[in-house]
């Protein structure tokens, strides 16, 4: 049902989590290497992640979206937007385990992947939606929903407005040039009455030499 190699000697390179990995996902560890694994094997075999990706799993990837938890409740019902191979909706799961997490893509090879990772890594707080967002309202209601490359904000604010429960927040995994994108997503802001985005700057406890950029923009 895996499909991962048998043996640790099967498995590629994967880039060693700095020192304090362990401490950051505590008892959920164990299943984030797996998690890490099958990003490196399966993910690449069924074209969720590039080759080039696996020497930079930990720091780019796991650990670039795991900080999303840091803002995310026990009683949040978190809608992860495109998530692709499950970022970051996996790595949130791993670390708030009492918080719903609905997986959220368009794309049946995706759904089918996310789904055969999230029974092997014993997800019991993941659910997996094959939907666009915006193909949800009036079906799902999220008190979070979050994203990761997945357009600009002014798409992203379009998509997901309706889908957003009162003083429900969007979580936005965005680079260097989220600046622009927030100037352009002024208009929306304005128009449907939402809170002054604010730019978190995160490095999960000095774990990352390049820190994460969480936009957050809370409906009123």
């Amino acid at each position: 049902m895996t499909d991962l190699p048998d043996t640790a000697a099967d498995l590629p390179e994967i880039e060693t989590p700095p020192t304090g990995t362990e401490e950051y996902f505590g008892a959920a560890f164990p299943t984030a290497r797996r998690y890490a694994e099958h990003l490196a094997t399966t993910g690449i075999e069924w074209g969720l992640i590039g080759p080039r990706e696996v020497d930079r799993l930990w720091t780019r990837h796991i650990l670039n979206c795991a900080v999303v938890a840091e803002f995310i409740g026990e009683n949040d019902v978190v809608g992860d937007v495109g998530s692709g191979a499950g970022l970051p909706g996996i790595p949130i799961a791993l670390l708030r385990p009492e918080a719903k997490i609905v997986l959220i893509e368009p794309m049946e090879r995706r759904v089918e992947w996310l789904t055969m990772v999230v029974q092997d890594l014993g997800l019991s707080n993941v659910r997996i939606v094959r939907a666009r967002v915006e193909e949800l309202v009036d079906e799902e209601m999220f008190t979070v929903v979050t994203a990761r490359a997945v357009k600009a904000m002014t798409t992203l604010i379009e998509w997901t407005r309706e889908v957003i429960s009162p003083s429900g927040r969007i979580l936005a995994l965005k680079g260097a040039s989220v600046e622009g994108e927030l100037v352009k997503a002024k208009k929306l802001v304005k128009r449907y009455r939402l809170s002054q985005p604010e730019i978190h700057v995160v490095d999960a406890d000095g774990l990352l030499e390049v820190p994460s950029r969480v936009v957050e923009i809370v409906k009123k």
